[in-house]
Order: structure tokens, then C-alpha cells, then sequence
């Protein structure tokens, strides 16, 4: 099973987005609307985008009770995002009632849930979230805690990819940001791979932000992608 490149439109304005997504011309690429752009335009932009055909994973990481959760999620499916996600951190029954909230509104939304932030390490992991397992141990436990739930899927880096297609299935979403081309600096990436490595690794769907967004060619870097991700092969 494999999907595609998502790009990661973490710009601040409609203006800057749609000017970016203008240089794509007849190709609509999969797009991430994450907190920075939604928080600074609101929910206008998903249907604006939406309109210009293009898909759309909404990444806001619902994390909270999950009665909240429950009515976020409820008010978050009339915009018809293609997937959203949640923090697997908040539990399994956190993640049922985003699960159940989708389902009561007929949405074919894909679901899925964060389990540690590409940006983490595991030194962080032990000595400031107190968790004492391995990052390995931890992404696989999320996960499977997420198929538990009825979820589509994790957001985990490629690294751990190979571990959550072993343990929950290769039908079970692995969505993996974290993602660079050789010569690219890692920016506040912890755990991060190239495109080739991925697909090799199995992840659905890579998401890629600076590489493409702040490339001189966005287009050009687009397509360098697809094509790594496609054939596992290296630039």
C-alpha cells in the first residue's frame, strides 16, 4: 500500500499558501493544513483548497478529554478533510470518541494519531516526559493502541516504520514527516530520513515541508520527491 508526498504548507497567510500551490499549475499535490496556517486564516482555507482539488490532512492534534475530542472532531468533519489526526498520547478511549465522532457524521475521513514528534529524541523522551521505554517500544505501544481504537493509522518517522507494518499490519497507515533530501539541514528534526528510505522502510505517505516549500523550484523538488518515494531510489 502505498499513497503519496504530502506537502507541508506551514505557511502563515491565505496569500502565501495559495501563491505556493499557484506554482504547481495542473499538478495538485496532497497538501498539510497544520495549527499555523488554520489558526491564522480558520477553516475557509480548507474548503478554499479543497475547491482547487487538491487533498487535504488536516494536522491539528486533537490532544484533550475525550468528550472534547469527541466535539472537536464533530465539528471538524463538516469540513471534508481527507485525514485528520490525533495525539495517541490522549488514550484509547480518547481516540474511540474521534473514531465514533467521524462515523456519526458519515465522513470517510482517514484517522490517525501522532505517537512521538519527529522533533523528540529518546534522551527527551526518558528525562523530560519520564517515559522508559525505547522510542521503538513506545511508537509500536501508540500504535497498537490506535488499531485498538479503530484508527486508520500513526504519525511516527520513517525509523519506526519498519516496527509499526510488523506489528499492526502493511493495511495500517504509516504517515511519516520527518522527511529530507540529502543536502537539506534537519532544521528541528530529530529522527529524519530521505524519501527513498522511506518507501523503502514502508511508510503510506511521506510528508515533506522545507524541502519542497522552501526549495528555489518547489515544483522541480516535488517531483524529485514523488519520484524517490515511488521507486525507492536515491537521488
Amino acid at each position: 500500500m502505498k499513497g503519496e508526498v504530502i506537502i507541508a504548507c506551514d505557511f502563515k497567510s491565505r496569500e502565501e499558501t495559495l501563491n505556493f500551490l499557484d506554482q504547481f499549475h495542473d499538478i495538485k499535490p496532497y497538501v498539510k493544513i497544520g495549527m499555523e496556517l488554520y489558526y491564522s486564516v480558520g477553516p475557509s482555507i480548507v474548503k478554499e483548497i479543497k475547491d482547487r482539488g487538491h487533498k487535504i490532512f488536516l494536522d491539528l492534534k486533537l490532544h484533550d478529554i475525550p468528550n472534547t475530542v469527541y466535539g472537536a472532531m464533530k465539528a471538524l468533519a463538516d469540513l471534508q478533510a481527507d485525514m485528520v489526526n490525533v495525539h495517541a498520547g490522549g488514550g484509547i478511549e480518547m481516540m474511540k470518541a474521534a473514531k465514533k465522532a467521524l462515523d456519526e457524521k458519515g465522513a470517510k475521513t482517514i484517522l490517525i494519531a501522532v505517537t512521538q514528534l519527529t522533533s523528540n529524541s529518546e534522551t527527551a523522551m526518558h528525562e523530560e516526559l519520564l517515559i522508559p521505554s525505547s522510542m521503538e517500544e513506545t511508537v509500536a505501544h501508540y500504535a497498537l493502541n490506535a488499531k485498538k481504537a479503530g484508527l486508520d493509522g500513526v504519525v511516527c518517522s520513517p525509523l519506526e516504520t519498519v516496527i509499526v507494518n510488523k506489528i499492526c499490519g502493511s493495511d495500517f497507515y504509516t504517515v511519516t514527516p520527518g522527511i529530507r533530501f540529502k543536502s537539506d539541514a534537519k532544521g528541528d528534526q530529530k529522527r529524519v530520513t530521505t524519501p527513498d528510505m522511506a518507501a523503502r522502510n514502508g511508510s503510506t505517505y511521506i510528508v515533506i515541508g522545507r524541502s519542497i516549500t522552501g526549495a528555489k523550484d518547489p515544483y522541480a523538488a516535488y517531483l524529485k520527491a514523488q519520484r524517490m518515494f515511488a521507486t525507492g531510489e536515491e537521488e
